[in-house]
């Protein structure tokens, strides 16, 4: 008989199903502050908080990575003060839960281009990583100026530039290798992608690492949705019958 941990919510969850990397699209962080006659921003600063508790609830849980859609290379076309204020949450973010991040063993890391980001921005984010790199719990990883098809294309570009220099032959190249040339080549497989608020698209995030990832899209708007949502989506997950295009 597999083992089953109940949460506060009487959902039970088999520990050998539980996904081992999930990522999250954290939308609705204005939509949410609104509903309150607060600012946009206020949204995106209440929404931080919810990173801390899901990681550490995933740490607790076993699951090896979440990667967490924290701006996107599109996301420059929103109004400067709003880009100005998410540019300096990482600072305020790490201040605060680097601690806690140390003492559950969880590691840090990032994915996109950290270069186009402030120097303040990006010398936080470097040195959270640095700090949390011999940690070997749960990977928290944050998309920070990442969009897929940028990956996808700087990976091609890679691809092309080895094999120009012999580094790679054109017989070489499949799929485990292109994976290699991702910005996630280091990260466990995706299993599932849980997006917040609603919306039902996949807004340029991680296209090619979701090829067979499991998805669940809820209404509730990130700020809210916290360790009994994020049990509800793994109930979700364990009902699923992964196939991967066969038959079982």
């Amino acid at each position: 008989m597999l083992f089953k941990r109940k949460d506060e919510s009487n959902i039970e969850l088999i520990d050998e199903l539980i996904p081992q990397h999930i990522a999250f699209i954290m939308d609705g962080n204005g939509r949410w502050a609104k509903k309150r006659g607060m600012p946009r921003t206020y949204g995106h600063h209440e929404g931080t908080k919810n990173i801390r508790t899901l990681a550490l609830e995933a740490n607790r849980l076993g699951i090896k990575a979440m990667t967490v859609y924290a701006f996107s290379t599109e996301n420059f076309k929103r109004p400067q003060s709003e880009v100005d204020f998410i540019f300096k949450l990482p600072k305020e973010f790490f201040k605060i839960y680097l601690k806690d991040f140390l003492e559950n063993n969880i590691q840090v890391r990032y994915i996109g281009h950290i270069e186009k980001a402030p120097e303040s921005t990006r010398e936080v984010i470097l040195d959270s990583v640095e700090q949390t790199k011999n940690n070997t719990g749960l990977i928290l990883c944050f998309a920070f100026i990442y969009g897929s098809q940028d990956e996808i294309i700087c990976a091609v570009k890679d691809i092309v530039k080895d094999a120009k220099e012999g580094v790679v032959s054109e017989e070489e190249i499949n799929e485990e290798l292109f994976e290699t040339y991702l910005m996630s080549a280091d990260l466990p497989p995706l299993d599932y992608m849980i997006r917040t608020s609603g919306e039902c698209r996949l807004s340029n995030f991680m296209l090619w690492q979701m090829a067979y990832a499991e998805m669940y899209f809820s209404d509730v708007y990130w700020p809210d949705f916290g360790v009994e949502e994020l049990y509800k989506a793994l109930d979700h997950y364990q009902k699923c019958d992964r196939r991967y295009g066969g038959l079982k």
